[in-house]
């Protein structure tokens, strides 16, 4: 109803234009809302108050110009003027009932729109680096950043979504030395683990499948291995240092060719496991995009050369800065360092100047609210490279906290201390986690409480919306059951019969889906669609147990029937969209 409204006004302004009323130049986006007191309406707008300075007359005024040229509609009964020129709009008693109608005849595309048709949209989410498993609060990440794709293609964008695959850089090569020393303990030396390395489980699992593979070829003794390493954090000495001492130290000693099979079957080993995370989280992606063959490709080369070129980079202390200050950032940032190795910063800005060249009209970024302060450089970045930044936008997630039993969970990739997003879907399911982690705004603290999640109670809103599509179902088997016929078309003829008040309100919020979808979508908040589904659950389930459906009267039992069924197709809808699936029964 809301579209209708939009496009009867629409036409009275276009009525105005004609008569000269309005410049045939004059544009404005139409607002409609629905009313908080019913006494002013179904729907109210300020169109009025935004074009009376255009019109070269008082807001109220115009108001009651547009008023006059709406055309007549049997779902408008009237439109009044109130205040200081909003205009009311009273619908008909039988407008409510249209929905059912339209939910039955679009059924899975009921909400969906083409507000972004012909706009091309990337969403870059997770993108966390292969170095070990995914932990519940990439899982976040996760669930927001596919839920927040899913939104913005249901109102006709065309999204592309796409893991930036962090597979070169000094991380990589901690978890490559990392591998290969357990593969020397695993060889019988005695190794001192750096307090820097990777000692996750997951870490022992590669190295053994790398001793499988090569025996011990790669064998190298302890005293060769530390020779010329400074001290470890333990023995007083710097871990950064240790650590990259180690790492120059294993590419010497292995080689360029021996090294690199480290490397990769460490990156690739761990690549694949968060892939088959993501898939079995309902999440796929059209690219995983390798950082590595941005370097390959001499992008990162191209766009330090752009940057030189603009003025907006200098050398100091044998390192390449670009001056971010320039832009608003808080300092100068490197781009190459003193031993001639690119940064990852170096990377980012060449990463989101080929998104921009591969000509999509926005580029969503999700990252960790951790990385907030690298939000001005690369829009510092773009900016310098003569790019359009406004067409970035950076949605920050703020990480799930995962209590268990009461006790707050680590969650250190490094030390190997955390909970994997796996161990989270198998102990709570893909459902509860998905709906959980949408279910506030991204930016905002989250604590994943892991008894409420497996709770079969209505305090749970994942378990109590699927109870309420269930129970939706079970009507139909009943009519099955007691051998009874359903005929859609006299339940729409009958649609006058539904005037309980429990009907009204959930018809009502039926009609709200498309407007929670649209507003969801366009705010990168899914939230919003979680809440009304508990909303609408909420209705479900007042009107289930207020009201016997298989009634002996034929017309109203089809005309509840139709309403029982644009319900279920409508929580089947939003449940999908959030990643969250619909069942028969529980």
């Amino acid at each position: 109803m809301k579209n209708a409204i939009i496009q009867l006004v629409q036409q009275a302004l276009d009525g105005l234009k004609a008569d000269g009323s309005l410049a045939a130049d004059v544009e404005a986006s139409i607002n409609i809302e629905r009313t908080r007191d019913k006494q002013h309406g179904d729907f109210a707008s300020n169109i009025a108050m935004m074009l009376a300075k255009s019109a070269g007359c008082s807001p109220r005024e115009l108001a009651q110009k547009i008023v006059d040229k709406l055309p007549a509609s049997p779902d408008l009964v009237k439109a009044e003027i109130a205040g200081p020129g909003f205009i009311n709009f009273f619908l008909a008693a039988d407008s409510s009932q249209r929905v059912i109608e339209d939910i039955l005849a679009s059924t899975d595309n009921y909400g969906r729109s083409a507000i972004g048709k012909g706009k091309a949209v990337q969403v870059e989410f997770v993108s966390a680096n292969p170095t070990g498993p995914l932990h519940v609060g990439h899982g976040r990440g996760a669930a927001y950043g596919a839920s927040v794709a899913d939104l913005l293609e249901a109102v006709g964008f065309k999204v592309h979504r796409e893991y930036y695959v962090n597979d070169a850089g000094r991380q990589m090569d901690i978890l490559a030395s990392s591998v290969w020393l357990r593969y020397l303990e695993l060889c019988g030396e005695e190794i001192a683990f750096p307090v820097n390395g990777y000692k996750g489980d997951y870490v022992w699992d590669i190295a053994a499948t790398l001793h499988r593979q090569n025996g011990d070829n790669l064998r190298h003794s302890h005293e060769s291995v530390f020779i010329g390493v400074p001290e470890d954090e333990p023995d007083g000495g710097d871990k950064e240092v240790h650590i990259d001492a180690l790492i120059a130290r294993a590419q010497e000693l292995l080689g360029d060719k021996h090294y690199r099979q480290v490397f990769d079957l460490g990156m690739e080993t761990i690549l694949a496991d968060i892939r088959r995370d993501l898939e079995e989280f309902g999440i796929v992606y059209q690219d995983w995009y390798s950082e590595r063959s941005l370097m390959h490709s001499g992008a990162v080369e191209n766009a330090i050369e752009r940057l030189k070129m603009s003025g907006h980079v200098y050398e100091d202390n044998g390192a390449l800065w670009f001056k971010s200050t320039d832009f608003g950032d808080e300092k100068d940032r490197v781009i190459v360092r003193d031993n001639g190795q690119t940064t990852y910063f170096a990377s980012d800005i060449a990463y989101h100047a080929e998104k921009l060249e591969r000509g999509f009209d926005r580029v969503i970024d999700v990252w960790g609210a951790d990385h907030h302060g690298y939000v001005p450089r690369v829009r510092a970045a773009l900016q310098a490279l003569g790019d359009d930044d406004a067409k970035l936008d950076v949605l920050l997630v703020q990480f799930a906290i995962l209590y268990r039993g009461g006790e707050k969970a680590q969650m250190s990739t490094r030390s190997g201390e955390f909970v994997t997003l796996r161990e989270l879907r198998h102990e709570v399911g893909n459902d509860a986690a998905r709906f959980f982690y949408v279910m506030r705004k991204c930016e905002q603290h989250m604590d994943f409480d892991l008894d409420l999640a497996k709770s079969q109670s209505s305090d749970n809103p994942v378990y109590y919306i699927q109870y309420a599509h269930a129970r939706l179902c079970s009507v139909k088997r009943q009519l099955l059951e007691k051998n009874l016929s359903r005929d859609i078309g006299r339940g729409q003829a009958s649609l006058s019969l539904l005037t309980e008040s429990h009907e009204q309100d959930l018809m009502t919020a039926l009609a709200k889906y498309p407007e929670v979808v649209e507003k969801a979508a366009i705010n990168h908040e899914p939230h919003q669609l979680a809440h009304f589904l508990r909303d609408l659950a909420n209705c479900v389930h007042t009107y289930y147990n207020a009201h016997v459906f298989l009634v002996d009267d034929e017309n109203l039992r089809d005309a509840r029937m139709n309403l029982v069924e644009a319900a279920r197709q409508v929580l089947a809808n939003g449940l999908k969209l959030l990643g969250v699936s619909a069942p028969e029964s529980m």
